[in-house]
């Protein structure tokens, strides 16, 4: 049988899986009886952690509460955060760096022997190259978080790519992360669609409005939903090019918030992409360093030729 203080965390640390422990199951875990399952619980209690009895079973979840419970991890669990940690601080959510820094610092004070060798030798050998672009404050992704949980309407201020300003009314479905930037993919009550939003230029008008019945989402996977969307719908010009690779070799230089690629055979694969600029595009194309072969739009394939003319002219 555990001593007493050792019991304690134990139980404390069962008390924190998200779900419901009869009486009989934590006496079996911890090899004690249910009357003494009871008075450490109380025990908990005294302590100031909000352990809630189940209505109409014996049984026992620990809630949400003033005080911050022990964290109890265990091997991977511990390594995993660590990693996370290390990650956001150098992440896209504003603010974010140095609390991160504060709490991997905290954890690995507490981190035992072995396991902060490892954490450390992992820090030791790599380079992480910080996130480059717009950054979303904690409190918008908080507030829209909380819409999509609850299924209520939310109504933003949203800055268009071309700069143009409105005012948006939706029903939020996902927040999605491309590792880059966050996006919302939400139902557009004035527009009667999807839509996708980017998260650093959107500002919530609080409080929500009234709670929504969910809609079917848009697609099973959203990740290429959100990659369609990004890439090719919202653009004046969508091209549709055949890399002459296979798809995965594609997909090792191409992001998928640049394009969508769809594999043809073992040997070649389609890129949908698009943009608001035909130089753009180009310069993409031209970055892939990729055997391609362009089908459309026109307007690109002339631009193209003409910049490859402009090109040649420039170094003879």
């Amino acid at each position: 049988m555990l001593e007493t203080s050792a019991r304690l965390l134990r139980l404390l640390s069962l008390l924190q899986t998200p779900r419901d422990w009869t009486g009989a199951d934590l006496a079996q875990r911890l090899e004690v009886d249910v009357r003494t399952v009871r008075r450490d619980v109380d025990k908990l209690r005294t302590l100031g952690y909000p352990v809630h009895a189940t209505p109409g079973v014996a049984g026992y979840r620990l809630g949400a509460g003033a005080k911050l419970p022990p964290l109890l991890l265990d091997d991977d669990e511990a390594i995993a955060v660590a990693i996370g940690l290390g990650i956001a601080a150098t992440g896209t959510v504003a603010g974010i760096e140095e609390a991160s820094v504060r709490a991997l610092t905290k954890l690995e004070q507490v981190l035992p022997s072995r396991l902060r060798h490892r954490v450390t030798l992992l820090h030791s050998v790599t380079v992480t190259v910080p996130a480059a672009g717009p950054t979303v404050e904690p409190e918008v992704l908080t507030a829209v978080a909380v819409a999509c949980r609850d299924h209520q309407r939310l109504r933003f201020d949203y800055r268009g790519h071309d700069g143009r300003a409105s005012v948006r009314t939706t029903e939020p479905h996902r927040l999605v992360h491309t590792g880059r930037r966050w996006y919302l993919i939400a139902w557009d009550l004035e527009r009667a669609g999807w839509r996708t939003y980017r998260m650093d230029r959107l500002a919530p008008r609080i409080p929500t409005g009234p709670r929504f019945t969910p809609r079917e989402a848009p697609d099973i996977d959203l990740a290429a939903y959100l990659s369609r969307g990004v890439s090719t719908a919202a653009y004046r010009y969508r091209a549709h090019i055949t890399v002459h690779v296979a798809a995965e070799a594609a997909a090792e230089r191409i992001p998928p918030t640049v394009g969508v690629i769809e594999s043809v055979d073992l040997h070649s694969c389609l890129l949908h992409t698009g943009s608001n600029s035909l130089d753009e595009l180009a310069l993409y194309l031209g970055l892939f360093n990729l055997p391609l072969t362009v089908h459309e739009p026109p307007e690109l394939i002339a631009h193209i030729r003409d910049l490859a003319t402009r090109l040649a002219d420039a170094v003879r």
